[in-house]
């Protein structure tokens, strides 16, 4: 069966197609400046063979005016040429679509109706980056492929397990029940996949886990026995972590300083909190390469930034362990938490209380796939699980049409 996986942005389309059960994609791409004169596609096909191989590449510039050009500019290349994986774009069976926000409604992947549409556009309000975004290409897919059958799988719905006191606000009650004001978590997809690879690692079910998605944004989830009990984003993915460009926890004082006595708008604070503030407020830079770079250089707030960023981190797993009563494994995942040495360095430091110890030699090393990075001695094992949020969603899309 094949099932093609679509991550649609404003701006942008990134897809995988899988031959399922293979977990190896049999391509994946990024199509980037959607609306524009020159945008710019990635097609990468895989051996399936020599699946440790590099992929062959084709890059292409050219215009593309919507989405529905990018999507038929993807079908050609996934049809013809040296690119071609497929015949017929009636071969795939089922088109996965990555929905950032459910809601309260979707707790798991779920075939798309006009129902779930009219709600996904419901909560635009709720993520008005994302889900406006992710539903043009569920519309533009089911025009492209209209014989396959479309799935949603939802960011929000891993964490839809959080306990009440976890997820509401000490609020007035009317925020909630009539509003729906409340934490609902994002990174959901990336957190499920490697809490399940770490359960299946450790050979613990009901493992107690803290998961650490760590990229431009970022979150920390409590997971046992595969469910989420506490994340660190909440009515937003602003709150927690510091990020590339988002602040992460703040005072909402700090909110209502800015919006009285400094005179800000709320598109302003809006502005700030989510594209000024994080790594690129404390640096100058949002990339962890760039601030990586500042730091080797002796940039004093490099140093800062680190050390907050891995701080905020640190108060979380603290948190977090007493929320799961123990702790079995950390988990880093994602761009920076797969490649970031230093950064795991500095959050496992001085962590002896909670039997977390680094093996350093380990730490440094570049491996593909699973990492055991802590000590062998160590009472907590410290993993790097490279997310595969696409393979995830192919997942999730499967099991739901076998049910």
């Amino acid at each position: 069966m094949n099932i093609f996986v679509i991550n649609s942005g404003s701006s942008s389309i990134k897809y995988q197609l899988f031959r399922w059960p293979a977990e190896q994609p049999v391509c994946s791409g990024l199509v980037e400046r959607v609306g524009s004169a020159e945008a710019v596609i990635t097609h990468k096909v895989y051996d399936a063979l020599a699946p440790e191989a590099a992929p062959t590449e084709h890059h292409q510039t050219l215009p593309l005016p919507d989405h529905e050009a990018g999507l038929h500019e993807v079908l050609r290349l996934l049809t013809a040429g040296p690119g071609g994986v497929i015949q017929d774009p009636a071969e795939i069976a089922v088109v996965g679509h990555r929905v950032v926000h459910g809601g309260e409604t979707f707790a798991a992947a779920t075939r798309i109706t006009p129902a779930v549409k009219a709600e996904i556009q419901r909560l635009f309000g709720l993520a008005p980056l994302h889900n406006p975004a992710n539903y043009q290409g569920i519309e533009v897919a089911e025009r492209v492929f209209p014989q396959a059958q479309q799935v949603a799988v939802f960011d929000t719905a891993f964490h839809q397990t959080l306990p009440e006191p976890a997820f509401r606000y000490a609020l007035p009650t009317a925020l909630y029940t009539e509003q729906r004001i409340r934490k609902y978590g994002f990174h959901g997809t990336s957190h499920q996949y490697v809490a399940a690879q770490a359960a299946a690692y450790l050979g613990q079910p009901d493992a107690r886990l803290i998961t650490i998605h760590l990229g431009n944004g970022s979150s920390v989830a409590a997971v046992r026995g595969g469910k989420s009990l506490d994340t660190s984003m909440g009515f937003s993915p602003l709150a927690g972590l510091v990020m590339g460009t988002r602040s992460g926890d703040v005072d909402p004082s700090v909110l209502l300083h800015l919006l009285g006595p400094l005179g800000y708008s709320v598109e302003q604070v809006g502005t700030l909190l989510n594209k000024e503030s994080g790594m690129l407020g404390l640096t100058g830079f949002h990339d962890m390469r760039d601030i990586s770079a500042a730091l080797a250089a002796g940039d004093a707030r490099a140093a800062l930034a680190y050390s907050l960023y891995a701080y905020r981190i640190r108060q979380y797993i603290g948190a977090y362990a007493a929320v799961l009563n123990g702790l079995d494994a950390l988990v880093f995942t994602a761009g920076v938490g797969e490649n970031d040495a230093l950064v795991r360095q500095l959050v496992c430091q001085d962590m002896e209380f909670f039997g977390i110890a680094l093996d350093e030699a380990k730490n440094q090393q570049r491996t593909p796939g699973l990492r055991d990075v802590g000590l062998p001695s160590a009472r907590t094992k410290v993993l790097v699980i490279p997310t595969a949020e696409e393979l995830e969603i192919a997942r999730q899309c499967a099991e739901l049409l076998a049910n």
